[in-house]
């Protein structure tokens, strides 16, 4: 039997900042990995997905300055388009362990599950820890309907040697109008499906409108308030029905609706840690109902954003709370999300619904952004942020963004937000202008 300081069940951002983090400290660890270094964020999410959209942005750029200086818009070439993809994927798995294995940090690739006594086995090895981290992320959810065997997943798409000509998306959530805004983009009939009338929840519902108008309008066909009941083959292709009786012919049919954890080899229950159907269950130190079990990333039931950089930055909380006496509970930053795609989505912060429920601590301020010259240079026509200010203090505490730049608006408010700016603070800063950055002194 092996003995370690720390096992890490997982090898993706978060599993690697704390294993990283540990060993530096001089804990003895060991990181055990079933599918591919690095995890789902490089391998087959949001860097691989980004290489792709990267295309998707200029086209929506160079369409936008038609007439304005650009004269015909660029044809995206999926099969040059997947090998840059596959240039940048390919080197992540073997990457990643090269990294560990060069690093000292012990390292194996097998399906991890708890013993009854506590102990880890992996195929023929048996593993004992005084700590171990749980970090396995979530993997695609695959919805109970006639014909679940013909559906695919993001895995999938972000790997097709041939983008179809007609292409189904189960749910309308990040991947799946992400997803979307790719296969239009690159030339495919879209069909988008959602169970509700309200995508993107955790979204200013105002914004998702005008964001769901503007796929709309770009042709794909978004269809809210149903439900995909049954695939079925129909030559090479497929018939989608949905529960209202509706059906259509497609190449391929994605479930796009959610994530779920990835726990079951695991045996949490033989350790008597506690799940629910969104993840494992933590206190405020990240410690699950096993005091020796901790765990971190997609696969914990929280209320952050299962993104990768909370990922990494509960990673590198636990280097600190396993390595020191009393640490004190995980405090997050304000943590941004966005949505890709020609015209983006994002928010941070408060929210303006949560505003609007304490009228007495906050006032949004709802700006239309089309007329502004950041804008009107790159002939955005839909730009609009709505802002969030604390009326005690006049400092912005959130916002919510929908347009062509606000995956860089966002962050820079991230910054004014997390260092406490007030628009006095702002002013006294010179920044190069006229950019977005410089934009900041508007906001208040």
């Amino acid at each position: 039997m092996q003995q370690f300081d720390t096992v890490i069940l997982g090898g993706g951002p978060g599993g690697l900042a704390a294993a990283y983090g540990l060993h530096a400290k001089g804990q003895n660890v060991a990181v055990v990995e079933k599918d591919l270094w690095g995890g789902t964020c490089p391998n087959r999410g949001c860097d691989p997905k980004k290489i792709l959209m990267a295309a998707v942005e200029a086209q929506g750029r160079s369409a936008a300055l038609q007439g304005h200086g650009l004269t015909g818009v660029p044809r995206i070439d999926w099969a040059a388009l997947m090998a840059a993809k596959r240039a940048y994927t390919q080197g992540i798995p073997s990457g990643t362990q090269g990294g560990l294995q060069a690093a000292g940090i012990a390292n194996l690739h097998g399906t991890a599950s708890f013993n009854a006594d506590g102990t880890l086995q992996v195929g023929d090895q048996q593993l004992n820890a005084t700590n171990v981290i749980v970090a396995t992320g979530q993997a695609p959810r695959l919805p109970q309907i006639a014909g679940q065997e013909w559906l695919r997943t993001s895995n999938d798409f972000l790997d097709l040697d041939t983008l179809p000509n007609d292409v189904t998306l189960m749910g309308a959530g990040y991947v799946g109008v992400e997803l979307a805004a790719i296969a239009n983009a690159a030339g495919s009939r879209v069909h988008l499906v959602h169970h509700s009338d309200r995508p993107l929840r955790a979204f200013d519902g105002d914004l998702v409108t005008d964001l769901l108008a503007l796929l709309t309008q770009d042709g794909i066909d978004v269809r809210l308030g149903t439900d995909i009941v049954q695939v079925a083959p129909a030559g090479d292709q497929y018939r989608v029905t949905t529960r209202d009786g509706e059906s259509w012919i497609t190449g391929m049919v994605f479930a796009t609706a959610g994530r779920v954890p990835v726990v079951a080899d695991l045996h949490l229950d033989r350790v008597h840690v506690a799940t629910t159907a969104h993840g494992i269950t933590v206190n405020d130190h990240l410690q699950t109902t096993n005091p020796h079990v901790f765990a971190v990333g997609d696969v914990v039931d929280r209320p952050q954003p299962k993104l990768t950089p909370v990922a990494g930055f509960e990673g590198q909380y636990l280097t600190t709370a396993l390595t020191t006496p009393d640490a004190p509970a995980i405090s997050y930053p304000v943590i941004p999300s966005v949505v890709y795609g020609k015209t983006q989505l994002a928010q941070l912060g408060v929210t303006p619904a949560q505003a609007a429920d304490q009228p007495d601590e906050y006032r949004v301020s709802d700006l239309d952004l089309t007329h502004w010259y950041s804008y009107q240079r790159v002939q955005d026509p839909h730009a609009r942020i709505k802002v969030v200010l604390e009326k005690g203090s006049g400092r912005i505490v959130g916002a919510a963004v929908l347009s062509m730049e606000a995956e860089q608006v966002i962050n820079y408010l991230d910054f004014v937000i997390q260092q406490h700016l007030d628009a006095v603070a702002i002013n006294q800063t010179i920044m190069a202008y006229p950019t977005l950055a410089s934009d900041l002194t508007y906001f208040h």
